[in-house]
C-alpha cells in the first residue's frame, strides 16, 4: 500500500453500532426519575463515535439531554422510546427527511439542532413543545411544514446557509426570533402572519426591496439586511409599516449605502430608529430627520391645498357653464 494511501485510510472514520459500554461511558447528571421514585443519569453524550445505529438506545428512557452530532445518523427512530427528551442535538449526521422520525413522540422536546445534515423540506415535522429549531446548513428549499398545529410553541427558528428564495410558508404566529441569513431570497412574503417576531435576520441573500414587511408584525425591532442588493432609497419606503417597533436596522454592505445619504433617509420613515448599523443614531442626525419630516409635511400640506383649489375652480367654473346653458 502507498505512502498516500495509508494516510487517506488513517482519516477514515470507523462506522460503528451503539454499544452499552459507550452508553456508559456518555452518561452523566444524576437526577430523580420522572415519577420521583429513583435516580437516574438524564444525560448522554455521543457526539462523534462514528455511530450509524443507536438501537441500543431505546432502553434508556430517563435521558433528557442528548448529543449524537458528528456520527452518520439517518434513523432516528430508536430514540421514541425516550419520551423525557427535552434537549437533543443532531448535528452534522446524514438525515435526509422528517418522515419517518419520532419527533411527535418526543412530546417534551423544547430544544432541537439539526444543523449540517441533508433535509431538503420539512414535511413530517412535529414538535408540540418544541421552542427552538436549528436547522441551519441544509439543503432545505422551501418553507411549507411550518404550521401551528405542529409548531405551536416555537419561538426560535434558525435556517441559515440553505437554498430558500422566499419567505413564504411560514405559520407560526409564536415566533420570535427568524434567522434567514446566507439564502438565496428574492421575495419576502408571508410575514403578516408572524405578529410577534421581534428578530428578523436576512443578511446574505438577494432582496432588491423590502416589498412583503407589513404592518401586522408590530413587534418588529431589530431587522438585519446586510449583504443585499437594495439599491436605492426607494427600496426602503416599506420601512415605514413597521417604523412604531422598529429600533435597530442594518444596511450595511448594499448598493444604496455607497451611493446615498441613506442614514436620514431611513430616519424620516422610522422616526424611532435607535441603531443603524454599528452606530447609534446621534442627536444632531435626529433632530434633522425631525426637521425633513415637517419639510415634507409642509409640502404634502400645500400640494393638497392647490389640489383641492384647483378641484373647486373645477367645480365653479362647471357650475358658470350650467347657469349660462353653455
Amino acid at each position: 500500500m502507498s505512502e498516500v494511501d495509508e494516510d487517506v485510510n488513517h482519516d477514515e472514520v470507523q462506522v460503528t453500532h451503539l454499544t452499552q459500554e459507550t452508553i456508559s461511558q456518555g452518561l452523566s447528571l444524576l437526577c430523580k426519575t420522572g415519577n420521583g421514585l429513583g435516580h437516574a443519569f438524564v444525560k448522554l453524550d455521543l457526539k462523534q463515535k462514528g455511530l450509524n445505529d443507536i438501537s441500543a438506545i431505546s432502553r434508556f428512557i430517563h435521558v433528557r439531554f442528548l448529543d449524537l452530532s458528528k456520527n452518520n445518523l439517518t434513523d432516528l427512530s430508536p430514540l421514541a422510546s425516550l419520551t423525557q427528551l427535552l434537549w437533543l442535538k443532531v448535528d452534522n449526521n446524514t438525515v435526509t427527511s422528517f418522515k419517518g422520525q419520532p419527533f411527535a413522540e418526543l412530546t417534551y422536546l423544547q430544544w432541537l439542532s439539526m444543523s449540517a445534515n441533508q433535509l431538503t423540506v420539512l414535511d413530517g415535522l412535529v414538535g408540540p413543545a418544541l421552542e427552538s429549531l436549528n436547522l441551519t446548513g441544509n439543503s432545505i428549499r422551501t418553507l411549507k411544514g411550518l404550521q401551528s398545529n405542529c409548531l405551536s410553541n416555537l419561538v426560535t427558528l434558525e435556517l441559515r446557509g440553505n437554498h430558500l428564495n422566499t419567505t413564504d410558508g411560514i405559520n407560526l404566529p409564536n415566533l420570535q426570533r427568524l434567522y434567514l441569513a446566507q439564502n438565496v431570497i428574492e421575495r419576502l412574503e408571508g410575514l403578516e402572519k408572524l405578529e410577534r417576531l421581534t428578530t428578523l435576520h436576512l443578511r446574505d441573500n438577494r432582496l432588491e426591496s423590502l416589498d412583503g414587511l407589513t404592518p401586522n408584525m408590530k413587534c418588529l425591532r431589530y431587522l438585519n439586511l446586510r449583504g443585499n442588493s437594495l439599491s436605492d432609497e426607494n427600496a426602503l419606503q416599506q420601512l415605514g409599516l413597521v417604523s412604531n417597533s422598529l429600533r435597530a436596522l442594518i444596511l450595511s454592505e448594499n448598493p444604496l449605502v455607497e451611493t446615498t445619504d441613506y442614514r436620514l433617509s431611513v430616519l424620516t420613515l422610522v422616526p424611532h430608529l435607535e441603531r443603524m448599523d454599528k452606530d447609534n443614531v446621534s442627536p444632531e442626525e435626529r433632530t434633522e430627520a425631525k426637521e425633513r419630516i415637517k419639510v415634507k409635511l409642509k409640502s404634502v400640506a400645500f400640494l393638497s391645498e392647490a389640489w383641492s383649489n384647483k378641484m373647486l375652480l373645477f367645480q365653479l367654473s362647471d357650475c358658470m357653464c350650467f347657469i349660462s346653458g353653455t
